[in-house]
C-alpha cells in the first residue's frame, strides 16, 4: 500500500514538473510584450482569484494557526519571489538557459528539507543529486558557451534558493490540509498585494499586448502558478518533499521540448544524451531511502 502511494505521488510529482516546465517559456514570451514587474503582479493576482473562488466553492475553514507561518514563507517564496525573479531573469536570457539553471532546484529542495523538515536522505540520495546537479550544470555551460554567470543566472539562482524553501514549507503544509488547499492559502494571503502591484504596474500602452502575451500570462497565472501545485503539493505529500524534488532534475530538458515544439528550436544529440543521463539520476535517486530525524518539524 504503501509502496503504491509512493509511485502515485511519483506520477502526479512529473505531471507537476510538466507542467511548471511551461513557466519559463511563458515568462518568456511575456516579458517580450510587458514589464516582467506586471507579469509577477498578474500571475499572482490570477492565482489568487482562482485560489478564493476555489476556497468559496469547497467552503474551507480558516488554516489553523500552526499553518500561518509556512503559509506566509510560501506566499513570500513561490508566490512572490519566485515569479519575480524568474521573469526578470528571462528579460535577458533564454527560457531554455533558465529552466537548465534551475535544474539544481532538487539539490536545494532536499538541502531545505533537511534543515527544515529533519528529512535525512540516504548517501545514495545525495550521490544521486549531486551527480544530477553536475550534469544539469555541464549542460548549463554547453549551452551558454562560457563559465560566467550573468545576471540572470544570478537571479535563476536565487530564485532556486525560494524555490527549495517554498517547496519545503509547502511539503509541510500538506499534513495539515490537502496539497490544494495549501497553495490556495497561499496566493490567497498574497492577493491584496498582488492586486494593489496590478495597478501600480499597469501597462499604459495595454491594447498592445497580442493574445500570444495574454496566453502567456494567463498559464503563468493559473497553470504554473496554481493548478501546477495541485499535483505537485499533493505528491511531496505522498512520497517526500526530497524524493519528489529529484523529479525538478527533468525540468530543464522539459523546457527545451516545449521550446522546440512551441518555437522551433532544434534540439541537438548532445541535448538528448543529457537527458537521458539526467533520467537515469532520477531513476536512481526516487529509490534511495530517506529518513527522518526525531526533531524534525
Amino acid at each position: 500500500m504503501f509502496a503504491k502511494r509512493q509511485n502515485l505521488g511519483l506520477l502526479l510529482g512529473v505531471l507537476g514538473a510538466v507542467i511548471f516546465a511551461g513557466s519559463l517559456p511563458a515568462s518568456r514570451i511575456a516579458v517580450s510584450e510587458v514589464d516582467p514587474y506586471f507579469l509577477t503582479a498578474m500571475r499572482a493576482a490570477l492565482a489568487g482569484l482562482a485560489g478564493a473562488v476555489v476556497l468559496l466553492i469547497t467552503r474551507r475553514t480558516l488554516p489553523p494557526r500552526a499553518a500561518w507561518w509556512p503559509l506566509i514563507a510560501c506566499g513570500i517564496t513561490i508566490v512572490l519571489g519566485f515569479p519575480l525573479l524568474t521573469a526578470v531573469a528571462m528579460v535577458t536570457v533564454p527560457s531554455s538557459h533558465g529552466g537548465v539553471i534551475l535544474g539544481i532546484m532538487p539539490l536545494m529542495t532536499a538541502a531545505a528539507a533537511a534543515v527544515i523538515e529533519g528529512e535525512r536522505p540516504s548517501p545514495g540520495f545525495w550521490v544521486a543529486a549531486a551527480v544530477g546537479s553536475a550534469l544539469v550544470m555541464t549542460f548549463a555551460i554547453y549551452r551558454s558557451g562560457g563559465y560566467a554567470l550573468s545576471t540572470g543566472d544570478i537571479l535563476l539562482l536565487a530564485a532556486v534558493v525560494c524555490g527549495g524553501v517554498g517547496y519545503t514549507y509547502s511539503g509541510r503544509l500538506t499534513g495539515l490540509m490537502p496539497g490544494w488547499e495549501v497553495i490556495s492559502w497561499a496566493v490567497v494571503l498574497c492577493l491584496p498585494l498582488s492586486l494593489l502591484a496590478v495597478w501600480l504596474t499597469w501597462p499604459l500602452d495595454s491594447a498592445a499586448i497580442t493574445p500570444r502575451g495574454w496566453t502567456a500570462i494567463l498559464y503563468a497565472g493559473l497553470m504554473a502558478q496554481y493548478f501546477g501545485f495541485f499535483p505537485w503539493n499533493a505528491a511531496m505529500g505522498m512520497a517526500g518533499i526530497a524524493r519528489i524534488g529529484q523529479i525538478g532534475l527533468l525540468q530543464p530538458f522539459m523546457v527545451v521540448l516545449i521550446a522546440a515544439l512551441f518555437a522551433r528550436e532544434p534540439i541537438d544529440p548532445l541535448t538528448v544524451a543529457f537527458a537521458v543521463a539526467v533520467v537515469v539520476t532520477v531513476a536512481i535517486g526516487t529509490r534511495m531511502r530517506i529518513g527522518r530525524t526525531a526533531s524534525g518539524s
